[in-house]
């Protein structure tokens, strides 16, 4: 028994708390629960007797006083480099928090990207940060939830349909800054493996590609764009059938290191050379792409940055008072340019 009377056989109670301090239930549970009538100095001397007891608050009933989880879903295509980095952004923001956080994977299906929102709600999540899938048809199951102010954020992957808080890359941005540095050394016929034709980071990357292209002065081929899904084996028979058309491209600009992997691929079976006959630029700067031979250009995105900066946004809805307005935070990239498009003057 230690200085309290708490007997460290017997797990602690919220009672325990309270006797130890001589302060009633009431008030030890309004501590926990951060309410504001409660001044700082007895809140400090809550979490201290907390944690000296070692005292676990009853997560089951405290959530059928507060109507609150604390427990955030995420919803994402899928678990590759970007999107387990963004993960890790996520939970540690929640960490820090007090969040736990459940992830499902679409695996890019917008039918299960739908059945996860719906698994999710029935768990009772206090909110959600999502990534469309590739084929997302509709967003009506999220105009619902938003109707009803229930806390959702949007990253990397975002519709314009929706009046949501978001994070997203500025992939005009990004894809200036490819396209202008394959067109300083020299590329003139630029090939764009531009990923699935819907979603609006290809959208966004294709105006930044065709712009640039116009900057220049440079006609814009539409043979040389290809729409695909995110599949390394699609890149690789699409470039083949790039580098096989009567006037092949001097250059590839993807929308993600997966597909400009596959074009490194065709590109060597053919016995080509990179950069000098073909130059490649990816985005996203997983590291795979350093360790290539030749090591590959890329747009880096810092995917932790954009899912710790998602959940940092959730949370703030979810401990406002208020309806927070929808905002956008915009990140911006850099271009890491390697031997894969650097020519020798």
């Amino acid at each position: 028994m230690n200085r309290s009377g708490y007997r460290p056989d017997k797990p602690a109670t919220i009672k325990d708390v309270a006797k130890a301090l001589n302060i009633s239930i009431s008030t030890v549970s309004r501590a926990l629960r951060n309410k504001p009538d409660v001044n700082q100095e007895t809140r400090q001397s809550v979490l201290r007797m907390v944690e000296e007891l070692e005292y676990q608050p009853n997560q089951i009933a405290l959530s059928l006083i507060t109507q609150k989880t604390h427990t955030i879903g995420v919803i994402i295509p899928n678990l590759d480099y970007f999107f387990s980095m963004a993960v890790r952004g996520i939970d540690d923001m929640a960490l820090e928090t007090g969040y736990t956080v459940m992830i499902c994977q679409s695996n890019e299906s917008y039918a299960r990207e739908l059945v996860n929102t719906q698994r999710l709600m029935k768990g009772h999540v206090d909110g959600l940060i999502v990534s469309n899938s590739s084929d997302s048809i509709n967003t009506e199951q999220y105009q619902r939830l938003l109707s009803k102010n229930f806390p959702i954020v949007f990253f990397d992957r975002v519709s314009s349909e929706l009046d949501a808080t978001s994070v997203v890359l500025d992939n005009i941005s990004g894809a200036t800054q490819a396209v202008t540095h394959l067109i300083e050394q020299g590329c003139r016929r630029i090939a764009y493996l531009a990923g699935p034709a819907n979603l609006s980071i290809s959208q966004q990357r294709m105006i930044g590609y065709k712009h640039t292209l116009e900057k220049y002065g440079l006609a814009i081929d539409e043979s040389l764009i290809v729409f695909s899904e995110f599949d390394r084996e699609f890149a690789y028979r699409s470039t083949l059938a790039l580098i096989d058309s009567p006037n092949r491209p001097d250059a590839i600009f993807g929308v993600s290191d997966r597909l400009i992997v596959g074009a490194q691929l065709a590109i060597k079976e053919r016995g080509l050379r990179i950069p000098e006959d073909i130059a490649l630029v990816g985005f996203n700067d997983e590291p795979v792409v350093s360790l290539l031979t030749p090591p590959i250009s890329s747009v880096a995105q810092s995917a932790f940055e954009m899912g710790r900066m998602a959940a940092k946004l959730l949370v703030e809805q979810l401990n406002s008072e208020h309806i927070l307005p929808s905002q956008t935070i915009m990140l911006k990239p850099t271009l890491i340019k390697r031997a894969s498009s650097i020519r020798k003057p």
